[in-house]
């Protein structure tokens, strides 16, 4: 009897989450097997602990292989290029085409078959987006380990120009009109600022923060309301009083046009354009799908049908355009499942949203300036498992997805870190339910007040350093793992 084989392409949180769940559940019924181009799993949210210097990057990686052989899980280094959802000729069984990474076979292309596909390959990091965002131009990053680690060398420079008596001028925020994870700025920017007091060097810097969010704590999401002490208080409120309270300034309304040597030029949602100079800036590059291409039995390119133009998979969303007075939560998908081929499915950054969350903004000019919802951490943890959880009982013979896992209907607790020590630091943590609002449910505000709430403090610190170490654990599939939430 053949056993079905279900490939996972990409070893991020959902990604992993998936892969992790269909071998717990399926045990030897199933092949599982995941193709990521790169060797390492990397706990995202602690980079930026490792980009102001508090951790190594050897903490927040880990090798994928040994994991995965442990576990019974097929890993394959290598870059997915091609779907081939109808197989190819009179071959019908579906593959993905992948070229290899790794060391000793790079460049060669291998056919892997598939009887289900979990697309969870996350966001092309698109710096070329800005001219002269990122590493390789004027600005610096920590989405990803090693980017992190040059930020903490730029900034242990930075610090000792200022010993040396030197003022320095820190940017730290979005490098486009269209970027998600202002959540990652926001705790780049407080975790710098904390260190900079530490270091006993605050008062020699100057710390801008630019968004493109129309005011401060929309985060994407379109703001949030916090019911506390019997009033109910906006998310901008919350965020502006922590940044006051730090000396930060900032600027919003943003699109970062250029990244020039120590200077940041912008358009403004106003029209306006300006500029504001720097000797460190760290800025967040938007994103877009890997780019993988779906191909057609007959040879035809059917990436079009598969793929929205952003680059991210469609899913059972309704994409139809539509005015933001007509945006409702149902829009959203619940199954993650392709609407033209049922084994397909996307999970995380790579499904593509129906439209954002926040309200869509334009400059003068017709410039997007507007953030893209976030969908990373618990939310895509919870689709991968979801998802995983489909596919089994569809091999089981269930028809289709059984489990639904939809931003308009769950709820993410999300802790920031906003400076990390043991007895001086804090944390900003809150709940939203649910992350999408819904005004049909929910008509004031969208969200539930009962379970939306936010505060700062030390406790939340500590739990921020615990989740990195329970993560950590879950992600190396260590015992009783899967006891651990999402």
């Amino acid at each position: 009897m053949v056993r079905p084989r279900v490939v996972v392409l990409g070893a991020g949180v959902a990604g992993h989450t998936a892969a992790a769940f269909l071998k717990r559940w399926l045990g030897d019924e199933a092949e599982i097997e995941v193709i990521s181009p790169r060797p390492d799993y990397n706990w995202i949210p602690s980079n930026i602990w490792v980009g102001v210097g508090l951790l190594r990057a050897e903490q927040v990686v880990f090798p994928l292989a040994p994991v995965y052989e442990q576990n019974g899980i097929a890993f394959r280094q290598a870059k997915a290029l091609r779907l081939f959802p109808e197989g190819r000729g009179e071959d019908r069984r579906p593959f993905v085409e992948a070229e290899s990474t790794a060391p000793g076979s790079e460049g060669q292309i291998v056919a892997v078959p598939y009887d289900f596909l979990i697309n969870a390959t996350g966001p092309k990091l698109t710096f070329e987006a800005t001219p002269g965002l990122g590493p390789k131009g004027h600005s610096l990053s920590v989405c990803t380990a090693p980017h992190a680690v040059e930020a903490a060398a730029a900034l242990e420079e930075a610090v000792a120009r200022m010993k040396r008596g030197e003022r320095q001028r820190f940017l730290v925020g979005t490098g486009h009109g269209t970027c998600t994870c202002q959540g990652a700025a926001f705790e780049y920017i407080v975790n710098l600022e904390f260190e900079l007091r530490a270091r006993g060097v605050r008062d020699k810097a100057d710390i801008t923060y630019v968004s493109n969010e129309f005011e401060l704590g929309d985060f994407g999401m379109g703001s949030i309301h916090i019911r506390r002490g019997g009033y109910v208080t906006p998310s901008n409120i919350f965020t502006e009083s922590l940044f006051a309270e730090r000396g930060l300034r900032w600027v919003t309304g943003a699109h970062v046009q250029e990244v020039a040597a120590g200077v940041a030029k912008m358009e403004f949602l106003d029209g306006r354009e300006g500029e504001e100079t720097f000797d460190l800036a760290m800025l967040l590059p938007p994103f877009k799908g890997v780019g993988l291409q779906a191909i057609a039995a007959d040879g035809t390119d059917i990436t079009e049908r598969l793929f929205a133009p952003s680059g991210f998979m469609r899913v059972d969303a309704d994409y139809a355009p539509k005015p933001y007075e007509s945006w409702r939560a149902a829009d959203w998908p619940r199954t993650y499942q392709s609407p033209v081929y049922p084994n397909l499915f996307a999970a995380g950054i790579a499904f593509a949203p129906p439209h954002t969350v926040s309200r869509p903004r334009q400059s003068p000019k017709g410039t997007n300036i507007t953030p893209a919802p976030p969908r990373t951490g618990m939310p895509s943890a919870m689709i991968g498992k979801a998802v995983a959880r489909s596919i089994v009982d569809m091999i089981h013979g269930a028809p289709q997805p059984t489990q639904t896992a939809s931003m308009a209907e769950m709820g993410a607790a999300c802790i920031a870190s906003a400076g990390a020590n043991p007895f001086r630091g804090t944390a900003a943590s809150s709940t939203v339910l649910p992350i999408v609002p819904d005004f049909e449910r929910f008509p004031e505000y969208g969200r539930d007040l009962k379970h939306t709430f936010g505060e700062i403090g030390l406790a939340g610190h500590w739990i921020k350093i615990l989740l990195h170490h329970l993560f950590i654990y879950k992600a190396k599939m260590n015992p009783l793992w899967f006891l651990i939430p999402e």
